[in-house]
């Protein structure tokens, strides 16, 4: 079936559009499968590759960091292409559908790793072959499926276009939160087969629940040729270049953040993660339901002899779930207390926020930096440490990437809504690309017995004064931006308008 059999343009209708659960179901049982892969990858590839006969074939830290963090550019890279396909070529809806197999495959591969000599390749080699198809399946619909939340709604419903897009960051956080959690533990007691696996039995569903919705979604048509003429057109290329320069500020958070999965796990590894102590039971055979609870999703330390306490710690790769459950709960206190407190002070632009979000960025980072201090100094501080720099990166991550989604889709034209979201999405590629290339200097260094001049709390350090450099350069640039809105279902282009008061209009 075309998209042209489906609804093409929302109706116009004040309510919520009927296709958005779908779309948020999808979103959540997507991103466990995507953050529960993703959060076991630097653990995995430092504690748990094996080569063909199951000997260790252990990566260093800056080469499983470098691998982690090209990935990460790859998935961000591939939405450009995605974009491209959807808007010009066979819509966003069967992109979405097409690319999710692949997607799904991919996460497949992954399990493999558990019997390599079943097909003949080893462990190495299907990371990176099931890396690669992640990567292109889950690259390639990302700027399609934030579009297509875009696409259900026209003028008369607009009004609740920000508060989807919470939600849908919601639902994305719901699911990283789980799957952040589960995952390393089925790492550990089960094997990379079903920590690669599961993930892989969620895209799947993703998939289904996303087909299940086909009949209520607003299907925009492809473009053809048209999407070429409004790209390269005046108000097309007007577009791009307004945007470009935020994006590349915007590249620098990532940067940062995207380390969360790689730099902060790693010192999660030196960092004391007990989490609970209760009385050690009577019985060890017949233990009460907290603790096991409790030791299902932690683990318990060995009890010494006499002891009368049971504590149990978090993985270090389990702590990355504080920020999904930290945006959940920042979300509605953002919403409903910060920005309209900010409101009361001055105008709470999207420019602005961002602005605020890259300098709260920096303060993270300060965090993280004093924490590795203490790690070379020989201490061993507690994990609330790294959970305190969650919570202040995580402000950051509200601030700047829920904002600059929402902003691009409003700044986009029409016809080229997933292929702004594909360019945005590339701010990661870059930002992710810097680490990956600080990391294979690094290695490259260490290789050749030489200093690299980012040891411990040094490699922190430069990354807070690269963020403080890049935030200090954006407040200038920020106050000569101007553009212009774009929303689905306009008969007409809106005429070019001061951006700061016209996407200020949008926010409820």
């Amino acid at each position: 079936m075309s998209e042209r059999q489906y609804l093409t343009s929302p109706p116009e209708t004040t309510g919520m559009p009927p296709g958005v659960p779908y779309i948020v179901g999808n979103e959540a049982a997507e991103r466990f499968s995507f953050y529960g892969m993703k959060a076991i990858l630097t653990v995995f590839m430092t504690e748990h590759l094996l080569d063909m006969q199951g000997r260790p074939a252990y990566m260093g830290d800056a080469a499983a960091k470098e691998w982690l963090h090209y990935f990460g550019s790859a998935v961000y890279f591939f939405p450009v292409l995605g974009a491209i396909v959807a808007d010009a070529l066979f819509g966003k809806y069967h992109t979405i559908l097409v690319l999710s197999i692949v997607y799904c495959i991919g996460h497949g591969v992954l399990a493999l790793m558990d019997v390599p000599l079943m097909v003949g390749l080893s462990p190495q080699t299907l990371l990176g072959i099931g890396l690669a198809l992640i990567a292109i399946g889950g690259g390639g619909i990302k700027p399609c499926v934030s579009a297509h939340v875009g696409d259900q709604f026209g003028r008369a419903n607009q009004h609740l276009l920000s508060k989807v897009f919470g939600w849908f960051y919601f639902a994305i956080n719901f699911g990283a939160m789980f799957s952040t959690i589960i995952t390393p533990i089925l790492l550990q007691r089960a094997g990379p087969g079903w920590a690669f696996g599961v993930p892989g039995i969620l895209m799947t569903l993703a998939t289904i629940i996303f087909w299940m919705g086909r009949n209520t979604f607003v299907h925009v048509p492809p473009a053809g040729q048209g999407f070429f003429k409004e790209t390269f057109s005046w108000v097309g290329m007007k577009s791009l270049l307004n945007l470009v320069p935020l994006y590349l500020f915007v590249a620098m958070f990532w940067a940062l953040f995207d380390q969360t999965a790689s730099a902060w796990v790693l010192q999660a590894n030196d960092m004391d993660r007990s989490v609970m102590t209760l009385d050690a039971p009577a019985d060890p055979a017949n233990l009460p339901l907290w603790h096991q609870l409790l030791s299902f999703v932690l683990t318990p330390l060995p009890v010494a002899p006499g002891d009368n306490v049971q504590q149990w710690e978090l993985l270090s790769s389990q702590l990355q779930a504080v920020n999904p459950a930290f945006v959940m709960l920042l979300i509605p206190i953002f919403t409903y207390i910060v920005y309209p407190m900010m409101r009361r002070v001055f105008a709470d632009t999207p420019l602005r926020k961002v602005g605020i979000g890259l300098f709260v960025t920096v303060l993270a980072f300060l965090v993280s930096t004093f924490i590795q201090v203490r790690i070379d100094n020989g201490g061993t501080p507690h994990m609330y440490w790294q959970v305190f720099a969650y919570l202040i990166l995580t402000s950051a991550e509200i601030m700047v990437s829920i904002t600059v989604l929402e902003f691009s889709y409003t700044q986009a034209p029409k016809r080229m809504k997933s292929f702004v979201m594909g360019l945005y999405l590339m701010s990661v590629t870059a930002g992710n690309l810097f680490v990956a290339q600080v990391n294979a200097y690094i290695r490259c260094q260490e290789a050749a017995g030489k200093p690299t001049g980012l040891e411990g709390a040094k490699y922190y350090w430069f990354f807070t004064a690269c963020m403080l450099v890049t935030a200090g350069i954006y407040v200038v640039w920020s106050q000569f931006y101007r553009g212009q809105m774009f929303i689905q279902g306009d008969t007409d282009e809106p005429p070019p308008a001061d951006l700061l008061p016209a996407v200020a209009s949008v926010e409820p």
